[in-house]
Protein backbone atom coordinates (compact mmCIF):
# COMPACT_ATOMS: atom_id res chain seq x y z
CA UNK A 1 0.00 0.00 0.00
CA UNK A 2 1.56 3.38 -1.19
CA UNK A 3 0.83 5.86 0.79
CA UNK A 4 0.51 9.53 -0.62
CA UNK A 5 3.12 12.10 0.12
CA UNK A 6 3.92 12.57 3.70
CA UNK A 7 4.98 15.87 5.52
CA UNK A 8 7.38 15.39 8.84
CA UNK A 9 6.90 17.05 12.01
CA UNK A 10 7.42 16.56 15.48
CA UNK A 11 4.38 15.17 17.94
CA UNK A 12 3.15 18.33 20.73
CA UNK A 13 0.76 16.53 22.16
CA UNK A 14 -2.35 13.78 21.53
CA UNK A 15 -5.64 15.03 22.92
CA UNK A 16 -9.73 14.45 23.01
CA UNK A 17 -8.71 10.34 21.93
CA UNK A 18 -8.94 12.05 17.83
CA UNK A 19 -6.97 14.99 18.11
CA UNK A 20 -3.00 15.88 18.17
CA UNK A 21 -0.66 19.06 17.67
CA UNK A 22 2.06 18.81 15.39
CA UNK A 23 4.78 21.33 15.08
CA UNK A 24 6.05 20.57 10.76
CA UNK A 25 9.37 20.60 10.03
CA UNK A 26 8.78 24.08 8.39
CA UNK A 27 7.79 25.62 11.73
CA UNK A 28 3.96 25.64 11.65
CA UNK A 29 1.94 24.12 13.90
CA UNK A 30 -1.21 21.87 12.84
CA UNK A 31 -4.09 20.09 14.40
CA UNK A 32 -3.80 16.52 13.09
CA UNK A 33 -6.86 13.89 13.11
CA UNK A 34 -5.17 10.89 15.26
CA UNK A 35 -7.37 7.91 13.63
CA UNK A 36 -6.82 5.41 16.56
CA UNK A 37 -9.55 5.03 19.15
CA UNK A 38 -6.87 2.80 21.74
CA UNK A 39 -4.62 3.92 24.57
CA UNK A 40 -1.68 4.29 22.35
CA UNK A 41 0.63 2.89 24.78
CA UNK A 42 3.76 3.43 24.35
CA UNK A 43 3.49 4.99 20.90
CA UNK A 44 2.33 8.07 21.86
CA UNK A 45 5.32 10.21 22.53
CA UNK A 46 5.88 13.83 22.56
CA UNK A 47 8.78 14.57 21.07
CA UNK A 48 9.05 12.00 18.56
CA UNK A 49 9.64 13.09 14.83
CA UNK A 50 5.80 12.26 12.90
CA UNK A 51 4.37 11.35 9.67
CA UNK A 52 1.20 13.31 8.70
CA UNK A 53 -0.80 12.71 5.07
CA UNK A 54 -1.91 15.98 3.73
CA UNK A 55 -5.93 16.58 2.31
CA UNK A 56 -6.95 18.74 0.15
CA UNK A 57 -10.79 17.98 1.08
CA UNK A 58 -12.75 21.19 1.74
CA UNK A 59 -15.24 18.74 3.47
CA UNK A 60 -12.71 17.67 6.31
CA UNK A 61 -12.80 19.35 9.24
CA UNK A 62 -9.17 18.94 9.96
CA UNK A 63 -6.33 18.74 6.91
CA UNK A 64 -3.81 16.69 8.27
CA UNK A 65 -3.98 13.03 9.45
CA UNK A 66 -1.48 11.60 12.14
CA UNK A 67 -0.24 8.34 9.93
CA UNK A 68 3.91 7.10 11.47
CA UNK A 69 6.03 7.79 14.08
CA UNK A 70 9.47 7.16 14.51
CA UNK A 71 10.36 6.10 18.65
CA UNK A 72 13.70 5.90 19.51
CA UNK A 73 15.53 2.53 20.37
CA UNK A 74 18.33 1.17 22.69
CA UNK A 75 21.11 0.95 19.78
CA UNK A 76 20.46 4.45 18.80
CA UNK A 77 18.41 3.75 15.99
CA UNK A 78 14.24 4.45 15.36
CA UNK A 79 11.71 2.47 14.36
CA UNK A 80 8.16 3.80 13.03
CA UNK A 81 5.15 2.57 14.20
CA UNK A 82 2.06 3.63 12.29
CA UNK A 83 -0.89 4.87 14.33
CA UNK A 84 -3.47 4.92 11.96
CA UNK A 85 -5.28 1.80 12.70
CA UNK A 86 -7.68 2.18 9.59
CA UNK A 87 -4.67 1.11 7.17
CA UNK A 88 -3.87 -2.42 8.79
CA UNK A 89 -7.19 -4.39 7.13
CA UNK A 90 -5.78 -2.42 3.75
CA UNK A 91 -2.55 -3.71 4.26
CA UNK A 92 -3.86 -7.25 4.82
CA UNK A 93 -5.91 -7.09 2.47
CA UNK A 94 -3.72 -6.15 -0.22
CA UNK A 95 -1.31 -9.44 1.00
CA UNK A 96 -4.26 -11.68 1.04
CA UNK A 97 -5.51 -10.94 -2.70
CA UNK A 98 -1.82 -11.29 -3.92
CA UNK A 99 -1.22 -14.69 -2.15
CA UNK A 100 1.47 -13.48 0.47
CA UNK A 101 -0.21 -14.52 3.48
CA UNK A 102 0.85 -18.44 2.71
CA UNK A 103 -1.36 -19.81 5.04
CA UNK A 104 -4.28 -18.38 3.61
CA UNK A 105 -3.12 -18.28 -0.19
CA UNK A 106 -5.18 -20.32 -2.84
CA UNK A 107 -8.81 -19.07 -2.16
CA UNK A 108 -10.98 -18.07 -4.83
CA UNK A 109 -13.03 -15.33 -3.25
CA UNK A 110 -12.45 -12.32 -0.97
CA UNK A 111 -15.12 -10.71 1.03
CA UNK A 112 -14.28 -7.62 3.02
CA UNK A 113 -16.75 -6.86 6.48
CA UNK A 114 -18.86 -9.97 6.99
CA UNK A 115 -21.90 -11.07 8.89
CA UNK A 116 -21.93 -13.56 11.12
CA UNK A 117 -24.43 -15.13 12.91
CA UNK A 118 -23.96 -17.46 16.15
CA UNK A 119 -26.68 -19.41 18.01
CA UNK A 120 -29.36 -16.50 18.85
CA UNK A 121 -27.11 -14.05 19.42
CA UNK A 122 -26.56 -10.68 17.38
CA UNK A 123 -25.09 -11.31 14.20
CA UNK A 124 -20.90 -9.89 14.97
CA UNK A 125 -19.42 -8.13 12.08
CA UNK A 126 -15.28 -9.84 11.24
CA UNK A 127 -13.14 -8.30 8.87
CA UNK A 128 -12.74 -10.96 6.15
CA UNK A 129 -14.17 -14.39 4.56
CA UNK A 130 -12.19 -16.16 2.14
CA UNK A 131 -14.11 -18.83 -0.05
CA UNK A 132 -13.66 -21.38 -2.61
CA UNK A 133 -15.80 -24.32 -4.11
CA UNK A 134 -13.13 -27.01 -2.82
CA UNK A 135 -11.56 -25.58 0.37
CA UNK A 136 -14.97 -24.13 1.93
CA UNK A 137 -14.91 -20.89 3.51
CA UNK A 138 -12.08 -19.07 6.35
CA UNK A 139 -13.08 -16.31 8.40
CA UNK A 140 -10.07 -13.36 9.06
CA UNK A 141 -10.61 -10.92 11.54
CA UNK A 142 -7.40 -8.20 12.26
CA UNK A 143 -5.96 -6.59 15.24
CA UNK A 144 -2.99 -4.14 14.44
CA UNK A 145 -0.13 -4.22 17.04
CA UNK A 146 1.99 -1.47 18.31
CA UNK A 147 2.58 -1.86 21.71
CA UNK A 148 5.99 -3.01 22.57
CA UNK A 149 6.99 -2.96 26.45
CA UNK A 150 10.25 -2.25 28.36
CA UNK A 151 10.38 -6.69 27.97
CA UNK A 152 11.28 -5.57 24.59
CA UNK A 153 7.94 -7.54 23.15
CA UNK A 154 4.75 -6.96 21.41
CA UNK A 155 1.56 -7.07 23.12
CA UNK A 156 -1.84 -7.02 22.29
CA UNK A 157 -4.51 -5.10 23.15
CA UNK A 158 -2.85 -1.93 24.87
CA UNK A 159 -5.99 -1.48 26.76
CA UNK A 160 -9.29 -3.59 27.80
CA UNK A 161 -10.72 -4.75 24.74
CA UNK A 162 -14.47 -5.69 25.15
CA UNK A 163 -14.98 -5.78 21.33
CA UNK A 164 -11.66 -7.78 20.88
CA UNK A 165 -12.56 -10.27 23.21
CA UNK A 166 -16.18 -10.58 22.18
CA UNK A 167 -14.06 -10.98 17.78
CA UNK A 168 -12.42 -14.29 19.66
CA UNK A 169 -15.62 -15.36 20.88
CA UNK A 170 -17.19 -15.33 17.62
CA UNK A 171 -14.27 -17.06 16.45
CA UNK A 172 -14.16 -20.32 18.61
CA UNK A 173 -17.88 -20.68 17.88
CA UNK A 174 -16.77 -21.13 14.37
CA UNK A 175 -14.12 -23.15 14.94
CA UNK A 176 -16.42 -25.21 17.05
CA UNK A 177 -18.76 -25.70 14.58
CA UNK A 178 -16.04 -26.99 11.65
CA UNK A 179 -15.35 -23.55 10.04
CA UNK A 180 -12.14 -22.22 9.58
CA UNK A 181 -11.66 -19.34 11.60
CA UNK A 182 -8.12 -17.58 11.68
CA UNK A 183 -6.93 -14.09 14.11
CA UNK A 184 -3.87 -12.31 12.25
CA UNK A 185 -1.98 -9.42 14.14
CA UNK A 186 -0.56 -6.80 12.01
CA UNK A 187 2.17 -5.65 13.81
CA UNK A 188 2.67 -2.16 12.70
CA UNK A 189 5.41 -1.45 14.73
CA UNK A 190 9.45 -2.30 13.21
CA UNK A 191 11.22 -2.84 16.58
CA UNK A 192 8.32 -5.65 17.76
CA UNK A 193 9.99 -9.53 17.70
CA UNK A 194 7.07 -11.36 18.75
CA UNK A 195 3.40 -11.16 19.77
CA UNK A 196 1.87 -12.40 23.01
CA UNK A 197 -1.75 -11.44 24.94
CA UNK A 198 -0.87 -8.33 27.09
CA UNK A 199 -2.58 -10.42 30.26
CA UNK A 200 -1.01 -7.34 32.61
CA UNK A 201 -3.44 -4.96 30.84
CA UNK A 202 -6.62 -6.88 29.78
CA UNK A 203 -6.45 -10.70 31.36
CA UNK A 204 -9.74 -11.58 29.88
CA UNK A 205 -8.57 -11.16 26.48
CA UNK A 206 -5.73 -13.13 27.43
CA UNK A 207 -7.86 -16.19 28.81
CA UNK A 208 -9.99 -16.03 25.58
CA UNK A 209 -7.17 -15.69 23.54
CA UNK A 210 -5.54 -19.20 24.50
CA UNK A 211 -9.33 -20.63 24.42
CA UNK A 212 -9.72 -19.78 21.22
CA UNK A 213 -6.73 -21.09 20.20
CA UNK A 214 -7.34 -24.12 21.85
CA UNK A 215 -10.88 -24.59 20.27
CA UNK A 216 -8.88 -24.23 16.95
CA UNK A 217 -9.21 -20.79 16.07
CA UNK A 218 -5.66 -19.92 14.27
CA UNK A 219 -3.66 -17.15 15.49
CA UNK A 220 -1.20 -15.94 12.75
CA UNK A 221 1.19 -12.50 12.94
CA UNK A 222 3.26 -10.85 10.68
CA UNK A 223 5.11 -7.89 10.83
CA UNK A 224 4.59 -4.86 8.58
CA UNK A 225 7.49 -3.51 6.07
CA UNK A 226 8.30 0.48 5.57
CA UNK A 227 9.42 0.95 2.56
CA UNK A 228 11.35 4.79 2.09
CA UNK A 229 12.63 7.05 -0.47
CA UNK A 230 15.53 8.32 1.70
CA UNK A 231 14.21 9.17 5.00
CA UNK A 232 10.69 9.63 3.95
CA UNK A 233 8.30 6.32 4.22
CA UNK A 234 6.12 6.02 0.80
CA UNK A 235 4.71 2.37 1.41
CA UNK A 236 3.92 -0.07 3.43
CA UNK A 237 2.95 -3.87 3.45
CA UNK A 238 2.76 -6.97 4.94
CA UNK A 239 5.84 -8.71 5.43
CA UNK A 240 7.88 -11.76 7.84
CA UNK A 241 6.20 -14.12 10.16
CA UNK A 242 6.32 -13.65 13.45
CA UNK A 243 5.67 -16.35 16.63
CA UNK A 244 3.38 -15.91 18.67
CA UNK A 245 3.50 -16.55 22.36
CA UNK A 246 0.65 -17.45 24.06
CA UNK A 247 1.52 -17.92 27.38
CA UNK A 248 4.50 -15.28 27.88
CA UNK A 249 3.55 -12.71 30.98
CA UNK A 250 5.14 -9.61 30.73
CA UNK A 251 6.89 -8.66 33.95
CA UNK A 252 7.60 -4.91 34.58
Amino acid sequence: MEYPDLVPGTLLRRYKRFLADVRLDDGREVVAHCPNTGSMRAVNVPGCRVWLSPSDNPKRKLAWTWELIELPQPDGGVALASVQTGRANRIVEEALREGRVVELAGYAELKAEVRVSIGDEKASRLDFRLDDPERGSAFVEVKQVTLREADGHGYFPDAVSERGRRHLEVLSALAERGERAVLLFCVAHEAIPDVAPAEHLDPAYAAALRAAAASGVEVLARRCEVGRRGETPVAIRLGPVLPVALERRFND
